[in-house]
């Protein structure tokens, strides 16, 4: 019985141990990337400051002509959702395939930079036009399909890391490794899962939103 116990015991904290590990790699992992994306915000924010004069024109960014046209549009949600879920589906799979290349890792930190200049551009470019209502604009633009896309894209980011450093770094990928394969499958289903409900969000329900958030800005 005892050693029955202390078997019990250890295998316990073996799991703990385990979980432990997994979880300091996910979160380093997210850190690191989210720096990237952390400056490629602020370098999205300098361009715009930077251009201003070009970018917030007339004829500029997000201008009261483009908002006065999105005001009245009608909205094919089909056909937007199909558009939408094609596109995101495109770069998931492009992403994963380009991690199992050398190119895996500088692919991952690209993008989480490009995101992140793009979101600071975004932004401070909808701020800088119509100050407190262009923030609610943009927040409103993003609801309610980046509460899926968000967490989709760190655990995307980090499936494509773990990826890439089990192929060229621990040697860890073995093509006859079934249970490598099969765990690596079903954590990219469930991200496509998270970004198909988002595509899903952002082509039935935030044009509502939108739109209506127009007729009153």
């Amino acid at each position: 019985m005892e050693e029955e116990h202390s078997m019990e015991c250890y295998n316990l904290e073996r799991a703990v141990v385990l979980v432990q590990f997994i979880g300091r790699r996910f979160l380093s992992g997210q850190r690191n990337f989210l720096t990237c994306f952390g400056v490629g915000l602020l370098a999205g924010i300098f361009i715009v400051n930077l251009g201003k004069g070009m970018l917030l024109g007339d004829t500029g960014l997000f201008n009261e002509d483009i908002l006065y046209h999105m005001k009245y549009m009608t909205v094919d949600c089909n056909a937007l959702f199909c558009y939408i879920f094609r596109k995101r589906i495109l770069r998931l799979l492009v992403l994963a395939v380009i991690s199992t290349t050398y190119l895996g890792l500088v692919a991952c930190v690209g993008i989480s930079f490009w995101y992140g200049m793009s979101a600071g551009a975004f932004l401070t470019t909808l701020a800088l036009r119509y100050g407190l209502k262009g923030i609610l604009l943009a927040v409103l633009s993003m609801f309610p399909q980046y509460l899926c896309y968000i967490p989709a894209a760190l655990l995307l980011l980090t499936w494509c890391e773990e990826l890439f450093r089990g192929i060229y770094t621990r040697g860890e990928f073995n093509a006859a490794d079934k249970g490598f394969l099969i765990r690596k499958a079903g954590r990219l289903a469930l991200i496509l899962a998270a970004v198909t409900g988002g595509c899903l969000l952002e082509g039935y329900v935030n044009p509502y939103l939108l739109l209506g958030f127009l007729k009153i800005f």
